[in-house]
């Protein structure tokens, strides 16, 4: 007969308190990353670009949508939100809350699969060894993805899925191209592929997963500026080392943040929720960034 093996009650509560700070107080500890991109031609005035991304919101998450709404202090001069703004069927309401400050400055916006499908319960620990892509059986969006979309159409943010636009932002004239989710394979880069216009001051591509694929497109075509999120910055990281995965096809070293992709600049934001299946971040502070484009030294 095998003897049980007594573990020590300190180990237990070691990992109740690192679930605990992980599921409550990190992932309520927003930040506001900053970054300088020089993107622009010399002589032209700095914009700044607020980048929101998965918020995953539900109806009763008031420190995220409280968070949210005091960014409006920022006045930026763009805001583009990347996807997977919401995990609740009655959560646009909350949402177009949260945003109410920001909708007022231009915007653009992109969907993410949680947008369209609600979330389900899994066991978080598959991503250890694959992506979640195309795994989601449901057929029919469960989400009210047109809803949200109505609602920040209507106060002038465009909807970037699968098309192309031109909008002003501070002095700039910018050429804007955006796709669906790749991740659920509704990304048509076809539908924007060609030669970015050459007269714009700032040529931006915008797409919710950051497939490499896709990128290199953007930036053959030339796109100078990439964001992206859906990551989540790996959610779960080990201190000094970093995400274990990244969910996606981007390398880890640029699961979030600022860094380059074929020429072109690319942000990827860790983003701001987590699903409410597991509600838990660990040395990965949810965020939003505000990027001030300057110009080329």
């Amino acid at each position: 007969m095998r003897k049980a093996v007594a573990v020590p009650l300190s180990v237990f509560g070691l990992g109740l308190a690192g679930l605990t700070y992980a599921s409550v107080v990190e992932r309520n500890w927003f930040r506001l990353r900053r970054f300088d991109v020089p993107v622009l031609e010399r002589g032209q005035r700095p914009v700044r670009i607020l980048h929101l991304s998965d918020l995953h919101l539900t109806p009763g998450r008031s420190m995220l949508i409280n968070w949210v709404r005091s960014l409006g202090a920022l006045e930026p001069d763009l805001v583009v939100n990347t996807g997977d703004s919401i995990a609740h069927p009655d959560a646009v309401p909350s949402l177009l809350h949260a945003l109410e400050p920001l909708l007022s400055r231009p915007g653009l916006f992109v969907y993410g699969s949680n947008d369209l499908y609600a979330p389900k319960p899994k066991n978080p620990a598959r991503y250890l060894w694959r992506t979640s892509k195309n795994e989601r059986r449901q057929h029919v969006p469960s989400l009210p993805w047109e809803e949200l979309g109505a609602g920040m159409a209507a106060e002038g943010w465009l909807d970037m899925n699968n098309t192309t636009a031109r909008i002003k932002v501070g002095d700039l004239d910018v050429a804007v191209a955006g796709i669906h989710d790749s991740h659920i394979s509704r990304d048509r880069y076809d539908l924007v592929a060609g030669p970015a216009p050459s007269d714009a001051d700032l040529r931006l591509g915008v797409m919710h997963s950051p497939e490499p694929r896709n990128m290199s497109l953007f930036a053959a075509d030339g796109y100078e500026l990439l964001l992206a999120g859906h990551t989540h910055g790996g959610q779960l990281c080990i201190p000094f080392y970093g995400a274990l995965v990244t969910n996606c096809g981007i390398d880890r070293a640029r699961v979030k943040g600022l860094s380059r992709h074929d020429g072109a600049w690319l942000h990827v934001s860790a983003g701001l929720g987590t699903s409410p299946y597991a509600p838990a971040r660990f040395a990965c502070f949810p965020e939003a960034s505000l990027l001030t484009l300057v110009p080329r030294r």
